[in-house]
């Protein structure tokens, strides 16, 4: 195999797959993380979207061995009749296509269109041939064990992969971070807000390694917000409130304010800070509606620090959210933990929503030290340091930082190769060498 050919980074996401190749800035293609099959939609019977997560696996793990295997053991054309991404998308909206969604909450829910669908990956967008090359998967926090089985039986069965390598997405997010002028150490330690289109953890990472019985997830993400724009153009009666708008309008417009009651009395104040907004018509030659936006600028984004606003359900602040990860961890990383604060995700995109943020755990933390120095009789504390990093990688932060570390002369050392896998079995990545950990910067 030639030492040149780089490794293939894939980042599959709820919402959104990234792919592209180690070395590379951006990804190759950004696109749903979406499959249209013929037949009914997801919810419809036959998506396997009820099942647990394992129980649902790829018809070659469970004996099958004929026409009913995987893929490439198939000879019809009916295993080649789906589409994925935007064209599912677009297959779904007419007739005799059904959409499905094969990740939900970041993990692997229907194995068969996880399978068919990374075969669209890397032989129609990609071109690739897998033999030819390493591949980097990133994998949430918490992914049970048998996922990780089945994703390698999948790779190097199916498609009979060289090498593979299943990453932590924090992880590989903060070596995203690396890039920013506020990071002075390439250090594997610090807490992740990794918030995307389905859901929002706070991660703490202590030297490379995930400290699972700290982490939260939070019921905000950037579908709420959407819904949330949506929800407030209804109820003003604008002439579109579409889904599509309200997302553009998130998108485009949004923000987050220092003070909310203040943000409120400067847009009563000055109306140049209501906008207009245009939205063109789908059929080409007709004018098409504009839509005011007025005070969801600020309040959709609001909902990760007054979430009462949003849900009579959940009401954390994100702030205290991120504070109740780092003291739930041990003592001794906490410093770095709040030293380090990572965001990662389309849903952290948000103007100014890092100092928001900074000031708030501040806030918390330095109210803590003043309690804490009343109870031991004035006795002053050293301090501690809070800082958020932004960068300008955070929208594919995971994958960045997969290409990153996939480009490194020692990637190859840290995979399994087909050799091994036929070895020992699949059990063999169960556990994988820490990338980019202590001592290999």
């Amino acid at each position: 195999m030639a030492p040149q050919t780089p490794a293939v980074v894939m980042d599959n996401g709820t919402g959104y797959s990234k792919l592209g190749f180690a070395g590379n800035d951006s990804p190759s293609f950004v696109f749903p993380t979406a499959i249209a099959t013929k037949g009914p939609a997801a919810g419809s019977g036959g998506s396997g979207s009820g099942r647990p997560a394992v129980a649902n696996k790829p018809s070659f793990l469970t004996g099958g061995a004929g026409p009913s295997g995987h893929l490439s053991a198939k000879r019809g054309t009916e295993d080649l009749d789906f589409f994925i991404g935007d064209e599912a998308l677009s297959a779904a909206a007419g007739p005799g296509y059904g959409i499905h969604y094969p990740i939900r909450h970041g993990q692997i829910e229907n194995w068969d269109h996880m399978e068919r669908f990374w075969s669209n990956s890397i032989f129609k967008y990609l071109r690739v041939e897998p033999e030819d090359h390493y591949f980097l998967l990133t994998e949430p926090p918490l992914n049970p064990p048998e996922n990780r089985e089945n994703t390698a039986e999948i790779m190097f069965e199916s498609f009979n992969c060289s090498g593979l390598y299943i990453a932590v997405q924090a992880v590989l997010a903060l070596a995203a971070s690396w890039t920013s002028t506020k990071v002075t150490d390439r250090s594997l330690t610090g807490t992740v807000i990794d918030s995307g289109e389905g859901v929002t953890h706070v991660i703490p990472v202590a030297e490379g390694y995930v400290i699972g019985s700290s982490i939260k997830s939070i019921p905000i993400a950037g579908r709420d917000i959407t819904y949330f724009v949506q929800q407030l153009l209804r109820d003003r009666g604008e002439p579109d409130s579409s889904l599509k708008t309200a997302e553009r309008i998130k998108e485009k417009e949004c923000y987050v304010c220092p003070d909310i009651v203040k943000e409120f009395a400067r847009f009563d104040a000055d109306r140049e800070q209501f906008r207009k907004f245009h939205v063109a018509d789908p059929v080409a030659g007709r004018k098409g509606v504009t839509v005011d936006v007025g005070y969801e600028r600020f309040l959709a984004p609001e909902i990760f620090f007054n979430p009462e606003i949003y849900s009579s359900d959940f009401l954390t602040p994100l702030p205290n959210i991120v504070d109740t990860v780092i003291q739930s961890s041990p003592i001794d990383v906490r410093r770095g933990l709040y030293k380090n604060i990572v965001l990662s995700g389309g849903s952290t995109l948000y103007k100014s929503f890092g100092r928001r943020l900074q000031r708030d755990i501040r806030h918390l933390v330095e109210e803590r030290i003043r309690a804490s120095e009343a109870r031991s009789g004035g006795a002053k504390s050293g301090g501690l340091e809070v800082q958020v990093v932004e960068h300008k990688r955070q929208r594919h932060g995971p994958w960045f930082g997969g290409s990153l570390l996939g480009q490194t002369p020692e990637f190859r050392s840290y995979c399994h190769t087909k050799a091994e896998y036929e070895e020992v079995g699949p059990s063999i990545v169960r556990r994988f060498a820490l990338l980019g950990g202590p001592g290999s910067t």
